[in-house]
């Protein structure tokens, strides 16, 4: 037992040395943040033992090298005074800010190995992160400005970002709210959406508006808003046209089979006599009883009804300020009608287990051309939903 602590004791030792080397290599290397919360957390299990008045020597280390870095930092990008250095003056301040919150649930300090009491300087820093923060802003309030004034549709995307790390840092700032719809409004790509027909069939209404619905395809495209009528007021740069060049639809099928079915099939039971025609007895003087078979017949027909539809026709991606094609989709859907069903004559056990099941159907009337046109329009919207999500404007 005496052996099994001394080596629990060596290894618990061997360990803690290699966090102090492991902690004086973060600090060597300038790694202060590691070295800092490497020690924070070896001291949040003991700040009282003997290793752990080591890692509170590296911590008042590491943690005044890190506070005079960034106060240097801080000190040379306020006397630069640029817009891009505004964000990192928020940032230094807020590191400062953490690492004093990681220090103070373990202060006071008084390791007794150490002898002394740790010491670290703790500072106020709110009103220079709320003055960094406002700085910022500001900064990022004048880049958006900037991004708007170029005016083009690009810029104004970008502009759109960067208001929107405005609101994370200030939810009211100055008119952003405003600003935002405005870039959102002027980065956005309007399309006009038409649907072409030269099948010379005409296409069911209710397709048509299916087709043109957008709300209905799942595109989750923030910069890009489609229309199927044209609005005023807007300024329409690019067009998707849904052409329809063909529809195909074949006569109705009707095509009939006929199988003759065969089987040996049990038929009831009688007793087994000898041959005086006595009733056979078993060893316990139980009746005998014998299967009886026969043999069965019957006559199947089976019917198959199908009538189909093709449609086919293109979606074309258009420059209308150009007035040229930019690109061009194939987009084609077959939809088959499909019954089938059977008749029999005779007797049912002659039946195999397929011809039971179609028997539980019967004839359908087919569908309406128009109908058929409209199921296939189902699947043409399947298709037209993959092609917009993969090929968005921008």
């Amino acid at each position: 037992m005496r052996n099994t602590i001394t080596l629990l004791s060596i290894v618990l030792l061997l360990v803690a040395c290699n966090s102090v080397k492991r902690n004086e290599k973060f600090l060597a290397r300038g790694n202060y943040d590691q070295a800092i919360a490497l020690a924070v957390k070896k001291l949040q299990k003991d700040k009282n033992g003997k290793k752990g008045a080591d890692h509170i020597v590296l911590l008042e280390e590491a943690y005044a090298k890190a506070a005079a870095q960034d106060t240097r930092r801080i000190a040379f990008l306020e006397t630069e005074n640029s817009p891009e250095g505004t964000r990192e003056i928020y940032n230094l301040y807020n590191d400062l800010e953490y690492r004093q919150r990681l220090l103070r649930p373990l202060l006071p300090i008084n390791n007794p190995f150490l002898g002394r009491e740790a010491k670290f300087v703790l500072v106020d820093y709110s009103k220079d992160i709320i003055a960094a923060k406002e700085g910022y802003a500001l900064s990022l309030y004048q880049q958006a400005k900037g991004f708007m004034a170029r005016n083009t549709r690009e810029d104004y995307r970008k502009a759109y970002m960067v208001l929107e790390d405005i609101t994370e840092l200030k939810s009211n700032y100055k008119d952003v709210r405003t600003l935002m719809e405005d870039a959102h409004y002027n980065g956005t790509d309007f399309v006009h959406v038409t649907l072409n027909n030269r099948t010379g069939q005409l296409i069911p209404q209710r397709l048509e508006r299916d087709l043109l619905d957008f709300s209905t395809y799942n595109l989750d495209d923030f910069w890009t808003v489609y229309h199927s009528e044209r609005q005023r007021d807007i300024n329409y740069d690019f067009g998707i046209v849904f052409s329809f060049k063909e529809i195909a639809i074949s006569p109705e099928k009707i095509a009939e089979k006929e199988y003759v079915r065969k089987d040996r099939v049990k038929d009831g039971w009688k007793y087994k006599l000898d041959r005086n025609g006595n009733v056979v007895k078993d060893s316990l003087g139980n009746d005998i009883k014998i299967d009886v078979f026969k043999d069965v017949t019957a006559r199947v027909t089976v019917t198959e009804q199908t009538k189909s539809v093709f449609v086919g026709g293109d979606v074309i991606y258009r420059d209308l300020n150009g007035g040229r094609d930019m690109d061009r989709f194939p987009l084609s859907s077959e939809f088959i009608f499909e019954n089938i069903f059977a008749k029999y004559r005779g007797d049912k056990r002659a039946l195999t287990t397929e011809d039971k099941n179609l028997i539980r159907y019967d004839f359908l009337h087919f569908p309406s051309n128009e109908q058929m046109v409209y199921d296939a329009g189902t699947d043409i919207k399947a298709r037209l939903s993959e092609i917009l999500k993969q090929n968005s404007f921008y």
